[in-house]
């Protein structure tokens, strides 16, 4: 007898925004909780010491003195002319 003043009153659509109702409130509340933790703090930096943000890098000498880098493309090396890098495999070239 319950059940058939159950499949009387809730249908198909009403048992779906039934469902995703649920599925909102269940997935706010695990969300929240997430967000009402304040971030932990980072320690600041003692003054006293100081370290290089961005370390200089040692460039890149190949066998007959040249100064080169790797090329992003295919790995190969690339050689500065003028303002211009150009990769010696693959022609790949930028402008520094």
């Amino acid at each position: 007898m319950f059940q058939d003043d159950m499949k009387a009153r809730v249908g198909r659509r009403g048992f779906l925004k039934g469902s995703a109702l649920f599925a909102a409130t269940a997935g706010l509340a695990y969300a929240l909780p997430a967000q009402a933790q304040e971030p932990q703090q980072k320690p600041a930096p003692d003054a006293g010491e100081k370290k290089d943000e961005a370390p200089k890098k040692k460039p890149l000498i190949d066998k007959d003195g040249r100064e080169y880098r790797v090329c992003d493309m295919c790995g190969g090396n690339m050689y500065k002319q003028e303002k211009t890098w150009t990769c010696e495999q693959c022609g790949f070239s930028f402008e520094e």
